[in-house]
């Protein structure tokens, strides 16, 4: 038997609205690594000293004022990775990978959060759906590029349901931003890249699974108009290190909580 890591993500929407709820999320996963998303605070004014004070020694982000900004706290030694481009030109924010200290050598971890692409799925008529359908081309020609893929985690908000149980409504769906067969098509060629769906791992299709469910719908767990939006990838050679899934629906009926819930992959190393 290996060594146990949890790795958590979450898109917190605010960080400092909700810097409280991350003690909830530790409270429940108990992770070693926090991936989070839309943290929505520039760099200079990032609560520097909260993550130590959660257990968490290792942090580092890159956020810009109000909206996009990615951060990671770990319990373990990290070192920031610059390799990646500025993804589409842009500075937005959207992107941070690491080295993650673990047994049997570094994982190289990263946390992404993919354009929403707007309401319209054209590119002539919302050009924020064309900035994402190009975002995730450019990710998966990265990736693609390089050497066979090893010990590497992607997680984060990939703001895609690529498969028809990911989403409530398959058919309904299909025109909607976030399930278009252009963004699936895409993200499915980015993770074909070197990647393995982490959580489908454990909860094959077709079971329906979600983790997003609109602040617009009141009666969320009723209705249960889900998508899943967030998303664990492992590199091919990890797949035999999965030991658990978790989705943490409750995290939905949090107060003031984000829309989108926390999602941990348990690896044994």
């Amino acid at each position: 038997m290996g060594q146990p890591i949890r790795i958590a993500t979450w898109n917190i929407n605010s960080l400092r609205l909700r810097l409280g709820l991350l003690r909830e999320l530790v409270a429940a996963l108990d992770p070693d690594v926090i991936c989070l998303q839309e943290t929505k605070v520039p760099d200079e004014l990032f609560p520097t000293g909260a993550p130590a004070e959660m257990g968490y020694p290792h942090a580092v982000w890159r956020g810009m004022k109000g909206y996009n900004g990615v951060a990671i706290l770990s319990r373990r030694p990290v070192a920031v990775l610059d390799a990646a481009p500025d993804w589409c030109g842009r500075g937005d924010c959207r992107h941070l990978a690491v080295a993650l200290d673990a047994p049997g050598g570094p994982i190289e971890l990263h946390d992404f959060y993919v354009p929403a692409g707007g309401d319209i799925p054209d590119r002539e008529a919302n050009p924020k759906y064309g900035h994402k359908l190009d975002f995730i081309a450019e990710a998966r020609a990265w990736f693609a590029a390089r050497a066979a893929l090893s010990r590497a985690v992607l997680v984060g908000d990939l703001n895609i349901a690529p498969l028809e149980s990911d989403v409530w409504n398959h058919k309904q769906l299909l025109g909607v931003v976030s399930h278009t067969p252009a963004e699936t098509a895409g993200l499915l060629a980015w993770q074909d890249t070197g990647f393995v769906d982490a959580v489908r791992h454990f909860v094959p299709e077709p079971e329906r699974l979600y983790t997003w469910w609109s602040y617009r719908n009141r009666d969320w767990r009723a209705s249960n108009r889900g998508r899943r939006l967030d998303h664990v990838w492992v590199s091919r050679d990890l797949t035999g290190a999965l030991r658990r899934q978790i989705v943490l629906k409750d995290a939905r009926d949090w107060t003031q909580g984000s829309d989108h819930v926390p999602v941990a992959v348990e690896l044994d190393l």
